[in-house]
């Protein structure tokens, strides 16, 4: 089967490698489409990072680079293992891609599973990827969505990292929420948050990505920080109070600074964004404002309640879709315009099938 194989910086290829085999206790899917994340735009740039380098395999998937990429995914079950129940060939489902060790309990007991040791990411540290024809994953980490179209549902595992944010948050309806940059993941935590009853401000440079934030209905106000004292504004729209919760989606100083300046006193500050380089925090406001500042990794026991958010309606997936390629076009019509041309895109598809 083809597949899209990470070698280090810079170098993904596309392989025909064997097709995976269904083991007892796991499940068998054919991938319809996988979503590029920019978490794979950093393997590619700055890695490896998550990908265990050649050499130095992970401890628990026993696997290094070469690896197949691809972690936001969905598909249909093709073959279950035995003692498999629950899903049966045809259902449509997505993956919540973890590699946690074997003796960590990930039921609802555990709200800290996430932050397990030697956590790593299906399609980062093996384990297989959704940059393939089909893989083979655990049943506990196989969620079905039902009628949710699959294109559509190769974005809950992105917004279920929106969804999990927004749980750190602490935010409640009625409060007012600023998101510093309206990409991929920003414009999905603008949606959560629109979702719960939260009224969202989004600051962003492109104007691309400020009108899709309005015309998504995802945000109220799309600012232009080119343009605008953000903090101002927000203390305006707030009537001076400034904004109860924000978040930080683009591992940008200037815009961590900006949320700083723009929260209001006891505000929270959620940090979504993996940094690959330190930041400077400007604790005189930390302390003086008592703001709380919070990181969020990924998700926990999220999926379930984020497939409900897309089957109520309450989230349309639909319009955060830019395009979908083949596996053949994964780095000239994927990787390079989300590099080099992203305000023009918000979420592109691979379909490994194309």
């Amino acid at each position: 089967m083809k597949a899209a194989r990470y070698y280090g910086r810079g170098d993904i290829r596309i392989e025909d490698i064997p097709e995976p085999s269904v083991l007892p206790g796991t499940v068998g899917i054919d991938v319809a489409y996988c979503g590029i994340c920019g978490t794979d735009l950093h393997e590619y740039l700055d890695g490896p990072i998550f990908v265990p380098p050649a050499g130095h395999p992970h401890p628990v998937s026993g696997e290094s680079a070469p690896v197949t990429l691809g972690h936001e995914m969905s598909g249909v079950v093709y073959a279950v293992g035995d003692g498999v129940e629950g899903l049966k060939p045809g259902d449509r489902v997505v993956v919540e891609p973890y590699i946690l060790r074997p003796d960590v309990d990930t039921s609802e007991n555990n709200p800290t599973y996430h932050l397990s040791p030697d956590m790593n990411f299906i399609g980062l540290g093996g384990r297989g990827g959704g940059l393939a024809e089909k893989i083979v994953v655990e049943r506990r980490w196989v969620h079905p969505v039902g009628d949710i179209p699959l294109d559509q549902a190769a974005l809950i595992e992105p917004l279920s990292v929106a969804y999990h944010a927004f749980q750190r948050s602490g935010a409640k309806a009625g409060a007012f929420a600023l998101v510093g940059g309206a990409g991929p993941i920003g414009l999905l935590t603008c949606a959560v948050l629109k979702a719960m009853g939260v009224e969202v401000a989004v600051s962003e440079l492109s104007p691309l990505r400020r009108q899709k934030a309005l015309d998504s209905r995802a945000a109220d106000h799309a600012l232009d920080p080119a343009a605008l004292d953000v903090a101002d504004e927000v203390r305006r729209l707030t009537g001076g109070r400034g904004a109860d919760v924000a978040f930080e989606a683009t591992s940008v100083n200037v815009v961590l600074d900006t949320l700083f300046d723009a929260v209001r006193p006891g505000g929270v500050i959620t940090v979504i964004s993996i940094w690959g380089r330190p930041a400077s925090v400007d604790m005189q406001k930390l302390v003086l404002k008592e703001i709380d500042l919070r990181g969020t990794i990924a998700y926990v026991n999220s999926h379930p309640q984020t497939i409900e958010l897309v089957q109520e309606g309450r989230v349309d997936l639909a319009q955060f879709i830019t395009r979908t390629i083949g596996l053949d076009d994964l780095i000239d019509e994927g990787f390079d315009t989300l590099i080099h041309h992203n305000e023009t895109a918000v979420k592109i598809l691979v379909d490994p099938h194309a």
